[in-house]
């Protein structure tokens, strides 16, 4: 299909970009294209123009900030699946970037433009909320960073104002723990029915600490608290980890569409909840 007329513009800067964007609320940006223009070629987004960020130093690559990685919105997921800094300190990200459509996406798609469409069939959005990232955000009032928690409102829609750019994304270092994702889809490179990502935290024998992140479970990436909660201080082993899986569905809303029905995805959040902590534990 064809998509709506738009004016496009590759700006060379950070503020000129925020400065276009700020001007015309109707205006879209551009990262790796692999969400917007399916979009516009179906006609489900009609922009009045088109603001390309790919010549603006700075927004690429990953850097080592102490307790933090730091990865730039423009890095692509194949650079994110094959970075050392990301595979020592957040593996979890990069394993969960793997499953992401395909070789061809990987190599356009980028981070920041996966987290700022906020599709909750996304992998990446429900990685973020169990890795309590940070995204950092320029626009013009200046600078700023939104917790994960908050920075995905709705289906589509993420805490970035008008005129705002997400810039980077701010990852705490997990080192001691260990992950998994876990990814039920029709097919390699569909969207994910229902996905799990999980890591927790071992002290002789025992989970002190777990993080669970649910994807297309609700509107939103879904943290799954009551998980959390019921995992904390029982052994690390699998019939402990499964039996506190059944509360995995506690704070979502799943939908129902032509994949699944609600109940369906329910289900499948339990026992995937159950298969990611019972990898990450390693039972």
């Amino acid at each position: 299909m064809i998509p709506p007329r738009f004016d496009y513009t590759r700006p060379a800067t950070l503020a000129e970009a925020v400065g276009i964007l700020a001007a015309d609320e109707d205006a879209k940006v551009l990262a790796g294209g692999q969400s917007l223009l399916p979009l516009l070629r179906f006609r489900l987004a009609s922009p009045t123009s088109v603001v390309d960020l790919g010549a603006i130093a700075g927004l690429r690559g990953v850097a080592d900030e102490g307790g933090h990685v730091r990865v730039g919105a423009l890095t692509t997921h194949y650079e994110v699946v094959n970075d050392p800094l990301i595979a020592a300190h957040c593996g979890l990200l990069a394993q969960a970037t793997r499953t992401v459509a395909d070789p061809a996406v990987r190599h356009r798609g980028t981070i920041g433009g996966s987290m700022a469409h906020a599709d909750p069939a996304g992998d990446l959005p429900a990685v973020a909320l169990a890795l309590a990232a940070e995204f950092l955000v320029t626009g013009p009032g200046g600078d700023r960073s939104v917790p994960a928690a908050e920075f995905f409102v709705d289906y589509l829609t993420t805490a970035l104002e008008p005129g705002e750019v997400l810039t980077a994304i701010r990852i705490p270092k997990l080192d001691g723990w260990s992950f998994h994702y876990e990814k039920f889809s029709r097919t390699a490179q569909a969207w994910a029915i229902v996905g799990v990502a999980a890591a927790v935290r071992r002290v002789n024998g025992d989970i002190t600490e777990a993080r669970v992140g649910l994807t297309n479970m609700g509107t939103t990436p879904v943290r799954a608290d009551s998980v959390e909660s019921a995992c904390r201080g029982i052994p690390a082993q699998a019939d402990a980890i499964h039996e506190a899986a059944r509360s995995a569905d506690a704070e979502a809303d799943p939908p129902s569409d032509l994949s699944a029905q609600a109940d369906y995805r329910r289900h499948l959040a339990r026992v995937l909840t159950g298969r990611a902590l019972a990898r990450a534990a390693g039972s």
